[in-house]
């Protein structure tokens, strides 16, 4: 490949590529719920936009392609949701992910994060597995439509990463 992959907020401009490479990212987890009405697959071009202006968005690329992405955003009371870490099929379980999420924990540290917060597929186990090697314990599930979802959760105390 020759060029490092660096990751970096997200512009305006990164919206179209962000959401391709979602769509792209959530087939196999639709395939795997039997589900192609998750909210990610059915996220427009605006509703993105609208997200973008009020959260924190990372990309990591790849020369000038977006290659990874992650979003997250901070409430009131400290806690960081943190959602749609995503990475090209082509480039995963090469540690991208975790250079994602870690990037975006230190990011929203500095913001006074208290707890992160995400929620994946309770059938999602590679998902699983690389959130508890960063630290996240099951806090719960809840159903959207016919998928279980688990919540996961983080204290900020931990550090960022493995």
């Amino acid at each position: 490949m020759g060029t490092s992959v660096t990751i970096s907020a997200a512009g305006e401009r990164d919206a179209e590529q962000i959401l391709k490479l979602q769509y792209l990212c959530f087939q196999s987890e639709a395939a795997r719920y039997g589900d192609y009405g998750i909210a990610p697959l059915t996220e427009t071009q605006e509703e993105f936009r609208a997200q973008l202006a009020r959260t924190t968005v990372l990309v990591a690329r790849l020369g000038e392609e977006i290659v990874g992405a992650v979003r997250a955003s901070l409430d009131e009371d400290g806690t960081v949701s943190v959602g749609r870490l995503i990475v090209h099929p082509r480039l995963q379980r090469h540690g991208l992910g975790g250079r994602l999420l870690a990037g975006v924990e230190q990011r929203l540290a500095e913001s006074g994060a208290r707890r992160y917060r995400l929620v994946t597929g309770g059938r999602s186990e590679g998902n699983q597995r690389l959130y508890r090697r960063y630290g996240y314990t099951p806090a719960g599930t809840e159903r959207d439509r016919d998928v279980v979802l688990l919540t996961m959760v983080k204290d900020a105390a931990e550090p960022a990463g493995v």
